[in-house]
């Protein structure tokens, strides 16, 4: 990697060719100074596409990567429960579907793409595959994939997805309006039809972290520290370097003291040369500071509690176990209902408007000492009978507590 040093030093030819006029300064003065200067006129920031989201954060970043893998792999353990008249049908075809989706993807592989996607892009989508006028399998589609097809009013009549030049078209069935292709979206406040993904919220925190990381790696390269000035003090009449001698000396330094690997190695200096080691300012040294606060930007774009990550410097929940319950409490369960809610409406066009799709919160290991918590309270309530303790549980009316003996 080409660091400060040697772009500097492949630019001293033009410098040595600036005639004192020009500049100013005394013809016996024996330093040259070195400018560092962006030739940038702004910043460069990740575009929001698709696939650069995914490359420069999911692909290239630790943080947005580990904060997509928690919210993924904890949504996709949460059980659905399918109901009929407030009460849950084991036996259900849809249960079925929703156990097994498809027969090369199990359930918990199946909602972590669906869940991935829904962060990386702000767009899920299902594919549901109709025989017999009944859904038999469920498939994830990638979102950058798929267009939507507009009628006259501007919402979507139709989808077509596309792959390797060959597109297919997925339309709503006039006659039942059941739709083979099941959109969600997280809310966009520009866009009827697309959503805003999380990631795209936090790419500017990406890039600074990807750009601090970049920083880093350059600093290790250059021997964990930045170089200096060689300074040459010539006699009168031999103020500069000539041709051979700059040559010499810039093919030395790049393939003797470049690099990690030469770390350490002292520098042999002849003919009036001088070394000035350079620090870092503490404005320098404020990148490292900078990439925490992007890490923390990341977390909270996702909805993840920042101790979750090991981000150090943060200290806004008591202890982890309290920082784990915000994020289920937070994150998870709203994104669960919404995502069973939708399900549920989409699936009823063909096994019934009596459907209805939970999730089933008393599975969440996570939530167990809240759930005990909350039963204890209703178990020594006395103004209310068994059955209401039990509507206000969430366990169906007709079932009784048997008593013990």
């Amino acid at each position: 990697m080409k660091n400060w040093l040697q772009a500097a030093l492949s630019r001293a030819a033009q410098t040595k060719s600036i005639q004192n006029s020009d500049t100013g300064t005394n013809s016996s003065t024996p330093l040259i100074a070195l400018q560092l200067a962006n030739s940038a006129s702004s910043a460069k920031w990740t575009p929001c596409s698709y696939a650069a989201l995914a490359r420069e954060g999911y692909q290239q970043n630790a943080i947005a990567y580990r904060c997509i893998r928690l919210i993924a792999e904890a949504a996709a353990s949460v059980p659905f429960c399918v109901r009929r008249e407030a009460e849950c049908i084991g036996g259900d075809p849809a249960v079925r579907l929703l156990r097994k989706p498809n027969p090369k993807t199990s359930r918990v592989e199946f909602f972590e793409s669906f869940y991935g996607y829904l962060h990386l892009s702000g767009d899920s989508f299902l594919e549901a595959v109709i025989v017999d006028e009944r859904p038999v399998a469920l498939f994830n589609l990638r979102p950058d994939r798929m267009r939507a097809v507009t009628d006259h009013t501007g919402w979507p009549r139709g989808w077509d997805y596309e792959v390797g030049g060959i597109k297919r078209r997925f339309t709503t069935d006039p006659n039942t309006s059941c739709s083979p292709i099941h959109h969600t979206r997280l809310f966009h406040p520009t866009d009827d039809i697309y959503g805003f993904s999380p990631m795209a919220a936090a790419a500017k925190a990406v890039d600074v972290h990807n750009a601090g990381g970049v920083w880093t790696k350059a600093l290790l390269d250059n021997s964990a520290r930045p170089s200096g000035a060689l300074i040459y003090k010539g006699t009168s009449g031999s103020e500069h370097l000539s041709a051979e001698q700059f040559d010499r000396l810039k093919s030395e330094l790049d393939s003797k003291h470049s690099g990690a690997g030469a770390a350490g190695r002292p520098l042999l200096l002849e003919g009036g040369l001088d070394w000035k080691a350079m620090s870092m300012s503490p404005t320098d040294m404020d990148f490292l500071n900078a990439r925490r606060e992007a890490a923390r930007e990341i977390a909270l774009a996702f909805g993840v509690p920042p101790m979750l990550l090991g981000i150090p410097g943060d200290n806004t929940y008591a202890n982890y176990k309290e920082a784990n319950l915000a994020f289920w409490r937070q994150t998870i369960l709203p994104l669960v209902r919404k995502t069973a809610d939708g399900l549920g409406t989409w699936l009823a066009d063909w096994y019934g408007d009596d459907l209805r799709i939970v999730a089933n919160e008393d599975d969440i290991p996570a939530l167990a000492m809240e759930r005990a918590a909350r039963w204890k309270i209703l178990n020594d309530i006395t103004f209310m009978s068994e059955t209401e303790k039990r509507e206000r549980a969430g366990f169906p009316l007709e079932q009784r507590v048997e008593t013990a003996q």
